[in-house]
């Protein structure tokens, strides 16, 4: 499957390990994973050097090009938020996953759009295995 990973970059990189974990073992599943970058510690330094326009216009075909959207928004974004609402709209399958504990937007929690899951994790392992269960029920296959 073609997956789009979204998680916070401007907004803080606290959770890049969770990131990390989720993404490569998506990788390892052999899902396509075209955001994978988003998950290592030189992304910023990426990321900067390409024009905002060229930013949105890359993501917003990546999302449409996606499978499924797993996003893990413990740290609040923009960005990651405006993601959810271009995937749902796209009819795109979306798991928003995040720390157990921790507050998440409204906007989020109380969204009942067809196609959206909000799993909490404790740690890494819960994560791994939420992500699995979510793309599993997708297509059997995860």
């Amino acid at each position: 499957m073609n997956i789009y990973f979204s998680c916070s970059l401007t907004g803080g990189r606290a959770d890049e390990s969770i990131y990390a974990a989720l993404v490569d073992d998506l990788l390892a599943a052999g899902h396509e994973v075209p955001t994978a970058h988003l998950a290592r510690p030189e992304v910023m330094s990426l990321e900067r050097v390409v024009q905002p326009g060229e930013v949105y216009q890359r993501d917003m075909e990546w999302i449409a090009g996606c499978d499924a959207v797993v996003a893990e928004v413990s740290t609040p974004s923009h960005g990651v938020g405006f993601e959810i609402a271009v995937a749902l709209n796209l009819g795109k399958p979306v798991l928003c996953c995040h720390r157990r504990g921790k507050a998440i937007s409204k906007m989020i929690s109380g969204n009942n759009s067809p196609g959206l899951e909000i799993f909490d994790y404790a740690n890494f392992e819960e994560a791994l295995a939420g992500v699995r269960a979510f793309l599993s029920s997708l297509d059997g296959s995860a």
